[in-house]
């Protein structure tokens, strides 16, 4: 079977709108856009009532202006007043005004204006009420017909001013609105692109240094700079992610070559005794004791391989606990008297306290596993005749064991690494008891793996008291 050549992926297609810049001055663009559109169509609205308001009050007053001018006499005969068309209609804006008198009968009486053309038909024998625009082939007039008495009789006095003047007005507005409105767009749209490339530049020159580093360059940091508080903050949290990968490239070849150096001391010590039972002939005690030495590294190799198998798998998250009702106080009197025997051979006493049973949610042999890890590392690292004590207790809120022991206690250098990986304080005195450097990462690993904590308690010469607690929100309760 031919290997399938991994799929290629194709890069995402470029375009302006992809980039922050340009989003962020289309988006200001357009939100200045509709500001001023809407600010245009208020003003220009506005002007236009305005503009017709006043083409109807002239109208208006046209009319009253030919009412009071119209004369009639005894036999039902209209005129205008002398001198009516010269002294009282003059051109005022351009286009003209026209009055009309007509009868009710449907005959026009008097006419005069500035306009071209008349109005054309006779009004309806009842008034418009409301001025309303007519066209004609000169242009549109502003038409308003009222009735009006003189000298007993009723006549209709229809009266037209020119919507031209008004017109040019109004369009001359809305032309000054779309050149500001565009000018104004385009300089917000230069400013927008300015203000996005001002405020983006700091980001730009953040992702050009972030690109420079490399596993080699974790030290390196983006250097501080005065862009504003949330840049900063990016730049810090940046910052901040580089120190802990760096702690963790540190640690990673750390925990590499001590586990390097760990499985090379049992197999070297495998081959050495290996090569030493192959040379000559021996007899069968002594062969026996080569295997015997061989099967105690082999031992040795399978239990820092659980270890570590265990230990990965806890802080990941991927260990396969059995969470059930276990009885911390039992679990501990458990392990005192397994440990007992060794406890007697350094003529310690080994002491377990407890109050009756205080339960808790957890996988029991890994929580048997981490207090194994607790008492056995007591009982090693203090001096003969001293004591060892153990003590169950819990509240409302938390379960814990304490394990407390009388040695020398542990340098303030050495406590923020305790629980590290193959840390040891004396790496020759616990090589010489059999230790892996792990039980405390393993205490501290199944802890978390309990969504509990170990915490530690020493001063030098003095001992030490580790403390393995479990929250009551795993389901710990104390039961006295």
């Amino acid at each position: 079977m031919t290997a399938q050549p991994p799929p290629v992926r194709t890069p995402p297609k470029s375009g302006r709108l992809r980039s922050l810049r340009a989003r962020i001055t289309v988006w200001y663009g357009g939100i200045l856009a509709l500001c001023l559109l809407a600010f245009s169509l208020a003003v220009g609205t506005s002007f236009t009532t305005q503009v017709e308001a006043e083409l109807d009050r002239r109208v208006h007053e046209d009319v009253e202006l030919g009412a009071r001018a119209l004369l009639v006499d005894e036999s039902g005969r209209a005129s205008w007043a002398g001198g009516f068309l010269g002294k009282q209609i003059h051109e005022e804006e351009g286009g003209g005004h026209w009055i009309e008198v007509w009868s009710l009968r449907g005959e026009r009486l008097l006419a005069t204006g500035t306009t071209a053309e008349p109005l054309g038909l006779a009004p309806a024998a009842g008034s418009d009420h409301d001025a309303r625009t007519v066209a004609l082939p000169t242009g549109r007039m502003r038409v308003l017909t009222e009735p009006v008495f003189s000298n007993g009789r009723r006549f209709l006095v229809r009266a037209a001013v020119s919507e031209a003047a008004a017109r040019r007005q109004v369009n001359s507005l809305w032309l000054q609105l779309a050149l500001l409105s565009l000018a104004v767009l385009t300089l917000g749209g230069l400013g927008g692109y300015a203000l996005a490339h001002y405020s983006l530049g700091p980001l730009a020159r953040m992702a050009e240094l972030a690109r420079r580093i490399t596993a080699e360059q974790l030290h390196e940091r983006l250097p501080p700079e005065d862009s504003g508080t949330e840049l900063n903050q990016l730049r810090e949290a940046f910052n901040d992610t580089l120190a802990r990968l760096e702690r963790s490239f540190a640690h990673l070849r750390r925990f590499t070559a001590d586990a390097s150096h760990e499985l090379r001391t049992p197999l070297t010590a495998l081959r050495s005794v290996g090569e030493v039972g192959l040379r000559g002939s021996r007899s069968v005690e002594d062969y026996r004791e080569v295997i015997g030495t061989m099967l105690e590294e082999a031992d040795r190799l399978s239990r820092l391989a659980d270890d570590l198998l265990l230990l990965a798998r806890a802080e990941t998250g991927q260990a396969q606990l059995r969470f059930e009702p276990v009885d911390l106080s039992a679990l501990a009197e458990e392990v005192s008297e397994r440990l007992s025997v060794l406890a007697e051979e350094r003529r310690q006493t080994l002491e377990t306290r407890v109050d009756g049973p205080v339960i808790v949610s957890g996988d029991r042999p890994t929580l048997r596993q981490a207090l194994l890890n607790l008492v056995d590392n007591a009982i090693k690292y203090s001096p003969e005749a001293t004591r060892v004590l153990v003590r169950v207790g819990g509240d409302s809120d938390r379960a814990w064991v304490e394990v407390k022991d009388e040695g020398p206690g542990i340098p303030p250098e050495d406590r923020d690494r305790i629980f590290e990986r193959f840390y040891r304080i004396d790496a020759s005195r616990s090589r010489e008891m059999g230790g892996t450097g792990l039980g405390l990462s393993l205490v501290k690993g199944i802890a978390e793996a309990h969504a509990g904590d170990v915490e530690l308690e020493t001063e030098r010469g003095r001992g030490s008291l580790f403390r393995l607690v479990l929250p009551h929100g795993r389901g710990a309760t104390s039961a006295r």
